[in-house]
């Protein structure tokens, strides 16, 4: 079971402490699940770490988090090669892809020498829901604001492109975020772009906006469009979802 359209949630959020593990999938990476429309088997994650370099210690708390939700979850490591032969097939039999936050810059050229950017966009036109998390977010768009070349923050501007906008995510959290995504939308740099607070998600259906959604209270989607010159900025209300406690 697939979604029926092109479907990815792009987020600032997804993960929490959990009650007996230290990591727990928050209602966001159960959304991915609902958005799949899988039923009556176990959901398939694949979990993609790339950004963080495969840390082999947060695969682990991966594995925890998905046993607990009572998923099968299925890691894509890239380092030191990729630990499945098959990768494509791998990632095609998968109901969601889920991607760690970290270097957006350095997953992305990663990606590229395996061939993932290929592979991915055939999932998502195949209707394998694609999401994630921070640098799991903004890959899928055109670009947006990191930190992946140092403390400082810097635009990105070649991400897969699979979603024609920017994307800004800890809108909320990172002060530096905000002035940022505003200035380099309104000279330009960046398109129309598409920010998360922390704990929110964005539905896009092909590469339409479809819905704001939180696991959160309080917190927000946003529209930062260009008008002449300046930055206007349009604050979208999420509908509030919740997870099983588990």
């Amino acid at each position: 079971m697939t979604a029926s359209e092109p479907t990815i949630l792009a987020t600032s959020g997804g993960h929490r402490v959990g009650d007996r593990t230290m990591v727990s999938f928050d209602a966001l990476v159960h959304h991915a699940v609902e958005l799949s429309g899988v039923h009556g088997r176990r959901p398939r994650i694949m979990y993609v770490g790339t950004a963080i370099g495969d840390a082999e210690h947060f695969t682990a708390r991966m594995y925890e988090a998905a046993r607990v939700a009572g998923f099968d979850l299925t890691p894509l490591h890239l380092f030191p090669m990729p630990n499945i032969e098959d990768v494509e097939g791998a990632v095609l039999a998968q109901d969601v892809v889920w991607v760690m936050g970290g270097s957006v810059a350095n997953l992305l050229a990663v990606w590229r020498v395996h061939g993932l950017d290929a592979v991915f966009r055939r999932a998502w036109a195949a209707g394998v829901v694609l999401s994630g998390v921070s640098a799991g977010s903004i890959c899928w768009f055109r670009g947006g604001t990191t930190d992946s070349f140092g403390r400082e923050l810097r635009p990105v501007t070649d991400a897969l492109g699979f979603l024609p906008y920017g994307n800004g995510v800890h809108y909320d959290t990172d002060r530096n975020r905000r002035p940022l995504v505003q200035r380099l939308v309104a000279d330009g740099t960046l398109p129309t772009t598409h920010c998360t607070d922390d704990g929110v998600g964005l539905v896009y259906r092909g590469t339409e906006l479809a819905e704001a959604v939180t696991e959160a209270t309080g917190k927000g989607a946003y529209v930062v469009a260009r008008d002449g010159d300046s930055a206007v900025e349009e604050r979208l209300e999420p509908r509030r979802l919740t997870a099983p406690r588990r």
